[in-house]
C-alpha cells in the first residue's frame, strides 16, 4: 500500500464529501450525527474544490483518497463567490430551520445560510484552509506533508499569510498546528483562529 499526494481532480469530489463527514466531529466520525450526509461537505469541502481547485490537494492510499487539504488564497473573494454562485441554490434546498430545532443538521443549515464571513482578527492572513485525514493516514506525518504542499502553493502565488479555525475540543489538531508553526490570532466560544506568516 502506497501513499501519494496529488492535485484534486473532479472525480474526487464525492471522496471530499465522505472525508469531511468522517472527520466532522472534532476530527472523529460525524456520520451518526447528521441525517443528511452532504451538509458538512456543502459548507466545508465542495466550494473549495469548485472555486479553487488549484489549491486543493488530496492524499491517496493505493489510489483511494484518504485525506485532503483545501483552501483559498483570498478569503474575502471566496466569500463573495460563495454568496453569488454557491449558497443561493443550497439555501433554496435547505430552508432556515425553526429556532427550536437545535439538531446538528439544523445548526449546519444555519451555517450554510450564514455563509463564509471572513474571520475577525485575520487581517494580513488572507488565505485559509481545511485539512482532514482519515484514521489510516493519521500519525505518519502525512498531515504535515499535505500542509507543506499547500503552503508552498500559497508562497508561489505570493500570498503573505494564512489562517484557519480549530475547534477547541480538537486537542489533536491544536497540538498538530502548534508543532507546525501556527500562532493564535483570535479566541472564540467554539475554539481558536490560528495564523501563519508566509513571507
Amino acid at each position: 500500500m502506497t501513499f501519494a499526494i496529488r492535485h484534486y481532480q473532479f472525480e474526487d469530489l464525492l471522496a471530499l464529501y465522505r472525508i469531511c463527514l468522517l472527520t466532522g466531529d472534532s476530527g472523529q466520525d460525524a456520520s451518526h450525527l447528521y441525517h443528511d450526509p452532504e451538509l458538512l461537505g456543502h459548507v466545508y469541502a465542495a466550494p473549495y474544490a469548485v472555486f479553487a481547485p488549484e489549491l486543493c490537494f488530496v492524499l491517496t492510499l493505493s489510489g483511494k483518497v484518504v485525506g485532503y487539504v483545501l483552501g483559498v488564497a483570498d478569503s474575502s473573494h471566496f466569500a463573495a463567490q460563495c454568496e453569488a454562485d454557491w449558497f443561493p441554490p443550497l439555501r433554496l434546498r435547505y430552508p432556515m430551520p425553526a429556532e427550536v430545532d437545535q439538531s446538528p443538521d439544523a445548526r449546519m443549515i444555519r451555517t450554510l445560510h450564514r455563509g463564509h464571513p471572513v474571520m475577525a482578527g485575520t487581517h494580513g492572513y488572507p488565505a485559509h484552509l481545511h485539512i482532514d485525514l482519515l484514521p489510516m493516514a493519521q500519525g505518519q506525518g502525512w498531515g504535515n506533508r499535505l500542509l507543506q504542499v499547500f503552503l508552498a502553493a500559497l508562497r508561489d502565488a505570493g500570498v503573505r499569510g494564512v489562517h484557519l479555525g480549530v475547534n477547541g475540543q480538537n486537542q489533536r489538531a491544536l497540538a498538530f498546528y502548534q508543532r507546525t508553526g501556527w500562532h493564535p490570532l483570535a479566541t472564540h466560544s467554539w475554539g481558536l483562529v490560528l495564523g501563519m506568516e508566509l513571507t
